[in-house]
């Protein structure tokens, strides 16, 4: 069986995934009780802010510390072409 793996930043994306589903719950009742269109996008807003905050912090932390383990220490040109990369996982 293999370790678990763990990053400093999970517990992080564990509470953004957390306010996320409390959002998410808050929607379905705000549906389901019939309130105004433009409060339940609001909070849908919120939903898909807290998950794309959730997926930046865990690629990035993937690409900051297991990549390093998969290729090694990185001269400074390819450490900038990691921060750039980075930058673009943003927009995905």
């Amino acid at each position: 069986m293999s370790k678990p793996h763990r990053h400093t930043s999970h517990p992080g994306v564990i509470n953004r995934l957390k306010r996320a589903h409390g959002h998410l719950a808050k929607v379905i009742e705000m549906i389901e009780t019939g309130d105004p269109c433009l409060s339940i996008a609001q909070q849908l807003q919120a939903v898909e802010s807290a998950v794309a905050n959730a997926k930046t912090t865990l690629i990035e932390d993937h690409l900051d510390h297991c990549l390093d383990e998969v290729v090694g220490p990185l001269s400074a040109d390819k450490r900038r072409e990691l921060e750039d990369i980075k930058k673009i996982a943003k927009y995905l």
